[in-house]
C-alpha cells in the first residue's frame, strides 16, 4: 500500500542518521520523492563507530554487500562488547556480551539455570564469557563469519567510520533518486495547523514538501525549535553528559573483533578498532570530572601522556523528545534522542524509527491514533534502552569513586527496572520476568542474565556451599568442546578483513 500519490519527503539534515533514513524511504517508496538538505559547512565528528546486529540486515535489503562497504569504510566486524573493570569482584572484572546465535540453545538455558543456583549460594560455574561461542570467538581474534558447511546464523554487528558510512549511503540514496541540496536553512516556516510548511535558505530559496523529517542533530532544528515538543532529560539517572575522543594507530598484527568498555574514575573508555586506526573515547559525567582531568585520564589510560595526538571534546545531549512525530514532521537521530554508546544503539534506533514510521504511514498516514501508537512504541523503546543501560550502572561493583558510589546509591529507577533487579536478587527465573515485562524486544532475557552475572552480583563466596543433590551440576568441559568444535568453522578475523579488501 503506498503512503499517498506524489508525496514528497523533505529530509533536514545528512550524516548517517539522513542518508540511512533516505535510503529507506527511497527503497520503500521510489515513486515518491525525496529531497535531503543539508548544510554544507556542518562539521565532521568522525568518531569511529559501532554497530547491533540489525545495521547488517539494513545493508542488505539496500543490496550492499560487505565487500561493497566495509572495505571503504574502514570497518571491522563485532562479536559484542568485553566489559572491563566495571565490577572488583574477583574473577567477575570483566565480561563479554554477546549477540545472539542459533546455537545459543545449547548453552543457554545452562548458563541461566547455574546463575539461579548460584544466586541461591551454590558452588556453581556461572560467568558468561564460557557459555557463548561470541565469546569464545573474541578471545581467540576469530570472526563472525562461518565457512559453508556451518548452517547456522551467528549475529554480529560492525565498527566503522561514521562519516565514510555515511558518505556511501549518500550515493545510493542519490542512485536511488534521492535529491541532494547543499543549502543553509534560515528559518523554518510553519502553517495555521501546526504544520511544517516549507525550510527557507539563506539564498532566498523555498524547500516545501509534505513531510519533513528532522535529521539535524541535537539541536532539534525541526522538533525542538520549530516545533517545541518537550524534551525529556535523562539526567537523573544517566549521568554522562560529555566525551573526549582520540585515534591512535591500528594494531598491524591483529585486529580485534569486538568493542570493550573499560570503566574509569567518572565514565567508561571505548576502544573500537577500524582497519586504519582505532577509535579510542573517554565518555564522563562533568559534574564528577572536569574536561582537562578527563582528557589527561584518558591519555593516561592509553599510554599518551606526551603524545602530540589531538584530543576533541564533544558535549551530549542524553534524553528524547516526548514525541517522535508530531503533525507532518518526524524526528529521527540525535534531533529525537540521545542514550549514550555504550551498547551502539543510535543507529539500531534510527533504523527501528523509519521502519515503523513508514508501517504506520501506511497504515494510517496522518491520523491521530497511528501517531499516538507509534509514538508510544518508540517512547517505549527508548525506556526499554535506557534501563538496560541504567542497569550497567545500578549494579556496577566499584567502590573506588564518589561517580561509581552514587551510580550504584542512585534510587532514580523506572518500575521496569526494579523489577527485573527484584527478580534477580529474589532467585525468581528472570527470564519469565523479562517476558512479563515484555522488555525482551529490547534487551533479551540473555543480555540481562549476562549484565548481572558478568558483574558477579552474586552471594559472597564465605557463604557460597556446595551444589546439594536438588542441584544437576553439568558438565561444563561439553560446552567447552561444543563451542571449540564450532569455532573451527570461523577464521581469523584480519585475514577475513584482508580478504574482503582483496
Amino acid at each position: 500500500m503506498s503512503a499517498a500519490p506524489h508525496h514528497h519527503f523533505v529530509i533536514l539534515g545528512g550524516g548517517t542518521a539522513g542518508w540511512m533514513t533516505a535510503c529507506m524511504l527511497a527503497a520503500r517508496w521510489p515513486a515518491f520523492d525525496v529531497t535531503l538538505v543539508e548544510s554544507p559547512d556542518v562539521g565532521i565528528i568522525g568518531v569511529g563507530e559501532g554497530s547491533t546486529p540489525q545495521l547488517r540486515d539494513f545493508f542488505n535489503r539496500l543490496g550492499l554487500a560487505e565487500a561493497d562497504w566495509m572495505p571503504r569504510c574502514n570497518a571491522t566486524y563485532k562479536n559484542g562488547i568485553t566489559f572491563r573493570g566495571w565490577s572488583e569482584r574477583p574473577g567477575f572484572e570483566s565480561y563479554f556480551h554477546p549477540f545472539a546465535t542459533e546455537v545459543d540453545g545449547r548453552t543457554l538455558g545452562i548458563f541461566t539455570y547455574n546463575t539461579r543456583a548460584r544466586r541461591t549460594g551454590r558452588d556453581i560455574w556461572a560467568h558468561p564469557d564460557r557459555f557463548f561461542l561470541p565469546a569464545y570467538l573474541a578471545s581467540r581474534r576469530l570472526g563472525p563469519i562461518a565457512s559453508e558447511n556451518f548452517p547456522f546464523d551467528i549475529g554480529y554487528g560492525y565498527h566503522f567510520d561514521a562519516y565514510l558510512v555515511g558518505a556511501i549511503l549518500r550515493d545510493k540514496a542519490k542512485a536511488m533518486g534521492v535529491r541532494h541540496l547543499e543549502r543553509h536553512v534560515a528559518k523554518v516556516e510553519i502553517d495555521e495547523n501546526g504544520n511544517v510548511a516549507a525550510l527557507l535558505t539563506t539564498d532566498g530559496e523555498t524547500i516545501a514538501g509534505d513531510f519533513f523529517i528532522d535529521c539535524s542533530g541535537f539541536r532539534g532544528t525541526l522538533i525542538q525549535e520549530a516545533l517545541r515538543e518537550r524534551f525529556y532529560p535523562f539526567g537523573e539517572n544517566l549521568f554522562n553528559d560529555s566525551a573526549v575522543v582520540m585515534p591512535t594507530p591500528a594494531d598491524s598484527t591483529s585486529t580485534n573483533p569486538y568493542t570493550i568498555s573499560t570503566a574509569l574514575s567518572a565514565g567508561w573508555a571505548w576502544d573500537i578498532p577500524l582497519t586504519n586506526r582505532t577509535g579510542n573515547g573517554y565518555v564522563y559525567a562533568s559534574s564528577y570530572i572536569d574536561k582537562d582531568a578527563a582528557e589527561t585520564e584518558l591519555r593516561r589510560h592509553l599510554g599518551l601522556i606526551d603524545s602530540d595526538i589531538e584530543a576533541r571534546h564533544l558535549s551530549m545531549k542524553v534524553g528524547r523528545v516526548e514525541r517522535s512525530w508530531v503533525n507532518n514532521c518526524l524526528a529521527v537521530g540525535l534531533s529525537q534522542g540521545f542514550i549514550e554508546p555504550l551498547e551502539a544503539t543510535a543507529l539500531h534506533i534510527v533504523q527501528a524509527t523509519v521502519e515503523g514510521f513508514i508501517d504506520a504511514f501506511e497504515l494510517g498516514r496522518y491520523t491521530p491514533q497511528e501517531r499516538e501508537m507509534f509514538n508510544q512504541r518508540i517512547a517505549a523503546r527508548y525506556e526499554g534502552i535506557r534501563d538496560y543501560i541504567v542497569g550497567h550502572y545500578r549494579l556496577n561493583r566499584r567502590t573506588d569513586s564518589e561517580y561509581w558510589r552514587a551510580n550504584a546509591a542512585n534510587q532514580n529507577l523506572s518500575d521496569t527496572l526494579k523489577a527485573v533487579m527484584t527478580s534477580w536478587f529474589r532467585c525468581d527465573d528472570l527470564g519469565a520476568t523479562v517476558a512479563e515485562l515484555g522488555i525482551g524486544k529490547y534487551y533479551a532475557s540473555l543480555s540481562w542474565h549476562c549484565l548481572f552475572a558478568g558483574y558477579g552480583t552474586f552471594p559472597a563466596d564465605a557463604v557460597i556451599a556446595p551444589p546439594g543433590d536438588d542441584i544437576d551440576v553439568h558438565d561444563l568441559t561439553k560446552i567447552d568442546d561444543f563451542l571449540r568444535r564450532c569455532a573451527m568453522n570461523f577464521g581469523d578475523h584480519k585475514q577475513r578483513l584482508d580478504t574482503l579488501r582483496a
